[in-house]
């Protein structure tokens, strides 16, 4: 009886046992087919650009250039004597056998240099694209600059010259054209509907290598590294030979023209720029009509607004473009816009960043009147501009003379100070200031040098050095003091901190 017990609970444990194996197997497949599933959506869910290749691919070509370059003699080159190395040891009478002799003029010491001819040498490649059936085709400028044949290689391997219809440095935009119909050209996106994470993918000649695809996502819009241009970052693969190739969302469509690398070894680290499409097209309107492209100026020299010195004039956000130097009869002069003044808007458009500037105005027609709002002594300040054509850059040149230190006057920021001469202050076209004859911190180590010219503190026009002082002296500790500073011909805003 109590063997039978035994047995039965033997039993009893046993078939716990396989139940619980089974228990354990069953969780293990579930969990099993669970990561299966997970894997399988997650491999689902990335994009297949098959499709997008296959339409796209035809439309992007390949770019090599020659440019003509002197043909220097070699040791084997053409026009090279080869008989040079004999006369050096036996003089310069030496022919060889059979030739005859050289007559008073013939003397190969004494004839006349030729100059060299000029050949063709390849120059380098890049990318491009088609943006119409008809034969154009955008790259960048850098792709094409001093080159004197261009070839555009198809991915049927046909082969076309184009010429330049006309390229722009400044936004790194160049039209070309071949003579050719029914080319298949890629439409136009919009780069302003890009997202940071959103998957693009580009289709150009890395080192060479034609109709090379390779994809990412988008990093980062509006990377400010030029005047114009706000690019496109990703971390789409780009190397040289890519550049002026095309950058395309998944509908297939052209949001930008891949230009630059950000790298320390030459080749590809993770980081690429892109012309936004917008700001290629608007140039290519412009090129297609004259060959070259106009832009708007106003004449001033600006810089960035640090939080700081937008605290100290009282500016509520450090946004805007901080006037350094206006040109002298330029249209911000003529507009009444003064150094110091910190341009928060153009037009209707606001100014966020200094860099905004430049390319609003830019955009502008020349002879257009346009609205410009202001900040200064803390208030802003609206005024009219007629905007003119960019040329060639002016630098005003002007520098304040030395005087002596007789009547210095100390403050507190640590400066020494004295009365700015009348004839200095009309060559710098300036009233009032104090000019720096020595310096110390706290005002030296917010960058205030000697020789500046401190033309106003926070909101207050300076006028003598015993002005300034006491200007100063009645100042705030605890907030940062604003100081108005002409170096040369450039005026900035320095945040001085007294209380550090």
């Amino acid at each position: 009886m109590q063997e039978q017990f035994y047995f039965s609970a033997f039993q009893s444990v046993k078939r716990a046992r396989r139940g619980l194996l089974a228990l354990v197997m069953g969780v293990v497949l579930i969990a099993g087919g669970i990561q299966h599933v997970t894997v399988h959506a997650q491999v689902a869910g990335l994009p297949d650009f098959t499709s997008i290749v296959e339409k796209a691919e035809p439309a992007v070509v390949n770019i090599r250039t020659t440019a003509k370059v002197a043909a220097r003699s070699g040791p084997q080159g053409q026009g090279q004597d080869p008989y040079e190395m004999f006369r050096h040891f036996f003089g310069p009478d030496f022919q060889p056998p059979g030739a005859r002799p050289p007559g008073p003029q013939q003397n190969p010491r004494n004839k006349p240099r030729t100059e060299p001819e000029e050949r063709s040498v390849p120059r380098g490649v890049g990318s491009g694209f088609f943006i119409s059936e008809d034969g154009y085709l955008l790259t960048n400028h850098h792709v094409v600059e001093g080159a004197t044949d261009i070839f555009v290689t198809l991915t049927d391997a046909r082969e076309f010259k184009a010429k330049v219809i006309g390229s722009d440095k400044r936004t790194d935009v160049a039209l070309l054209k071949v003579e050719a119909k029914g080319m298949a050209f890629l439409p136009i996106g919009n780069a302003k509907l890009l997202k940071k994470g959103q998957w693009v993918m580009a289709i150009g000649s890395p080192f060479g290598l034609e109709s090379t695809v390779t994809s990412g996502i988008v990093s980062a819009l509006g990377r400010e590294t030029g005047d114009y241009l706000p690019f496109i970052q990703t971390d789409v693969a780009v190397n040289p030979g890519n550049s002026g190739g095309p950058l395309l969302n998944l509908k297939g469509e052209v949001v930008g023209i891949n230009a630059q690398i950000v790298s320390r070894s030459g080749g590809f680290m993770g980081i690429s720029l892109a012309i936004p499409i917008e700001e290629a097209m608007s140039v290519v309107d412009q090129l297609r009509a004259s060959g070259s492209v106009t832009r708007g100026r106003i004449g001033v020299q600006i810089g960035e607004v640090s939080k700081d010195v937008a605290q100290a004039i009282g500016l509520p956000k450090a946004e805007g473009a901080l006037v350094g130097g206006v040109e002298p009869d330029a249209p911000a002069d003529k507009a009444g816009v003064l150094p110091g003044d910190v341009i928060t808007k153009f037009g209707d458009k606001p100014i966020s960043r200094w860099s905004d500037l430049p390319r609003v105005v830019g955009e502008t027609k020349p002879g257009t009147t346009s609205t410009l709002e202001v900040w200064r002594k803390g208030k802003p300040l609206t005024l009219k501009v007629t905007v003119s054509e960019l040329k060639a850059d002016k630098t005003a040149a002007a520098e304040p003379s030395t005087a002596k230190p007789a009547d210095a006057v100390t403050t507190v920021l640590g400066m020494d100070v004295i009365p700015v001469k009348e004839d200095v202050q009309k060559k710098l076209r300036i009233q009032g200031g104090v000019q720096v004859t020595a310096v110390d911190a706290p005002a030296s180590t917010a960058g205030v040098l000697e020789g500046d010219i401190i033309l106003a503190v926070n909101d207050t026009d300076i006028t003598t050095p015993a002005q300034f002082a006491k200007v100063v002296a009645g100042l705030d500790a605890s907030r940062p003091v604003g100081l108005m500073v002409r170096t040369g011909d450039q005026t900035r805003w320095v945040a001085v901190r007294t209380d550090k």
